[in-house]
């Protein structure tokens, strides 16, 4: 066996094992297997034992030195220094390599229906199959190789994308929530339905909007709806009454919370008062005591000090009579004791005590005066109250009614209205359905000529191809005025054999209203034309009708199946410039020869 020196595996020789086995379309030999990777053997590189090998599979084997051929134990032939594997020692085998890649191969994965030689898997399939599995780089999830793009754009739950308002990134997790907050995410307006304002323009908007709803003036004593600003007047005066009865219940509330509170102020305020009135009756007796002490005569201790004073000494100057002291100390004075007269500012302290004593009486009286006022003010404005309420009552009972009877009118209206648009939609039937049949008598001819104008070619063709409306059908025409009933049915992408490629015309029997005196099957010559508008080529076709066929039996049904010409007009001699295509539109024309009728 020869060996030379191994040329250097080139970049996809060194970075893949061997073939998977299952694309292997015939039986698999032992020969075209890797003794290392046990797959289809991959740029096949031959040992000095003969064992073969991927040359990925003898470079990774050799890559930490030399190493004994498992393959070479495993048979029991191993060799000293043949079944050693180094470096230098195995041949690229080209001869194998060639009747590898000639080998038929089919694709693993699901759904896929590539076949081809193992050659061509490697150079134009392997790795870019369309449903091949891989795994999402973010997500991790398995997902087929033609979806990647549609699932790294909307479906994994961990690509990132930009805000559309504010264009900020985010993750796909996150955007919503950042939705909520997004200063540039645009808000509609509950009142005036601009939309697209940004939400940091959101709060100066509604301020100034006129069509935003706001609470009524009236919230405070329990109105709860909410107007809009530039109808706030409106809605005032509209309501008047309830936020009258409203702000009643207001003040009837606060009256019987003042009325909790009044009486028990009134009593303190009494009972003050009376225990002033008794102190001012106390004070009173006791001036009117000392009154009476200073005019009568004097008390036998002062008379003799008076006496061994006047013995004493020269007469003094008179002395007014002092205020005498309470009336409880009175019996502590000795009555050996000489009179002392009282100091003057006794009697000053007892008239400065009794005028604070009437001036809150005097304040007292003030107070309940002001409470007294204040009932009489709250019961007047409920009495106001109470003859508005009433007011408004018989006004609203008057609107009620009136609003009932009007109710009544407009149902009434209403019911009339409906039943003449009823009537209105029947008429409208009557009249379409008569100008379709007056324009089916303006197109029907009765002589078994007749000519189909289609207009609007281009369209129609493109909704052919479309498959929106493969097919038309024209107008009735008859034979005669009491004979056979026909039409026309054309496919401007072909039908059948000439799908796609020819123009499709066919002859359709229908069911008349004499087909009892007509002779059956049907069996008169049928030529179909496209007319050449210049008068030049037509192109024609024309049958005689197979009397076997159930498309020229009597009809059963409204009409039999079409019979004619899948192959009339090839379409290619419509493309360009042409004379049978004007003004985008065609002419079709029929002749059904009269001969034996």
């Amino acid at each position: 066996m020869a060996t030379q020196e191994p040329s250097p595996p080139s970049s996809m020789e060194s970075n893949k094992p061997g073939f998977p086995k299952k694309i292997l379309g015939n039986k698999l030999e032992d020969k075209h297997l890797c003794n290392c990777c046990h797959n289809i053997l991959r740029r096949p590189f031959q040992a000095q034992c003969g064992h073969r090998f991927c040359s990925y599979c003898f470079n990774r084997t050799v890559s930490n030195g030399p190493q004994k051929c498992s393959a070479c134990i495993k048979e029991d032939i191993f060799e000293d220094p043949t079944s050693i594997l180094k470096q230098g020692c195995a041949f690229p085998d080209n001869a194998v390599r060639r009747e590898v890649e000639h080998l038929p191969a089919a694709c693993i994965n699901e759904n896929c229906t590539w076949k081809g030689t193992i050659k061509e898997y490697e150079l134009n399939h392997e790795g870019k199959c369309e449903f091949m599995i891989i795994s999402c780089p973010s997500c991790k999830e398995h997902i087929r190789f033609n979806e990647q793009e549609r699932h790294n754009e909307r479906e994994c739950p961990e690509r990132t994308l930009n805000c559309k308002y504010c264009k900020e990134p985010f993750h796909f997790k996150n955007i919503k929530a950042h939705d909520e907050i997004c200063p540039k995410y645009p808000m509609i307006c509950e009142g005036c339905a601009k939309k697209k304002i940004p939400r940091e323009k959101y709060v100066d908007h509604i301020k100034f909007c006129s069509k935003f709803r706001t609470p009524c003036r009236f919230h405070v004593v329990g109105c709860d709806m909410s107007v809009e600003k530039e109808k706030i007047h409106d809605h005032e005066r509209a309501y008047a009454y309830e936020h009258l009865n409203l702000l009643l219940h207001y003040i009837m509330g606060m009256k019987v919370s003042m009325e909790g509170l009044q009486p028990q102020g009134l009593e303190v305020a009494g009972q003050k008062l009376v225990e002033l009135q008794q102190s001012l009756r106390e004070l009173e007796a006791r001036v009117s005591q000392l009154s009476t002490t200073s005019s009568g005569p004097p008390v036998q201790g002062a008379a003799a000090t008076s006496s061994s004073s006047s013995s004493s000494g020269p007469p003094g100057p008179p002395v007014s009579a002092p205020l005498p002291p309470p009336p409880t100390l009175a019996p502590t004075l000795s009555v050996s004791t000489s009179f002392t007269p009282l100091p003057s500012s006794v009697g000053a302290a007892l008239e400065l005590q009794l005028h604070s004593e009437k001036t809150k009486v005097a304040e007292l009286g003030r107070r309940c005066t002001e409470l007294e006022v204040k009932a009489n003010t709250f019961e007047n404005v409920v009495c106001v109250l109470n003859r508005e309420v009433e007011r408004f009552a018989t006004t609203m009972e008057a609107s009620n009614r009136q609003h009932k009877l009007d109710q009544d009118k407009i149902e009434a209206l209403s019911n009339k209205v409906r039943q003449l648009e009823r009537t209105v939609g029947l008429k409208d039937l009557t009249v379409a359905e008569m100008e379709g049949r007056l324009r089916e008598m303006s197109a029907t001819t009765f002589d078994g000529v007749f000519v189909w104008r289609i207009s609007d070619f281009a369209k129609k063709r493109q909704d052919a191809i479309a498959g929106r409306a493969p097919a038309m059908f024209s107008p009735a025409f008859y034979t005669s005025k009491y004979g056979y009933k026909m039409c026309l049915r054309i496919y401007l992408n072909g039908d059948g054999t000439g799908r796609g490629s020819h123009l499709s015309l066919f002859f359709v029997v229908m069911r008349g209203q004499s087909d009892a005196l007509l002779k059956w099957p049907f069996n008169q010559k049928v030529t179909l034309m496209l007319l050449d508008q210049s008068n030049r080529e037509h192109i024609i076709d024309a049958f005689r009708p197979d009397v076997t066929s159930s498309s020229f039996q009597r009809p059963v049904s409204e009409m039999n199946i079409a019979s004619g010409c899948p192959l009339f007009c090839p379409l290619s001699k419509l493309d360009g410039k042409n004379s049978y295509i004007r003004d985008d539109t065609i002419f079709i024309k029929a002749i059904v020869d009269l001969t034996g009728l």
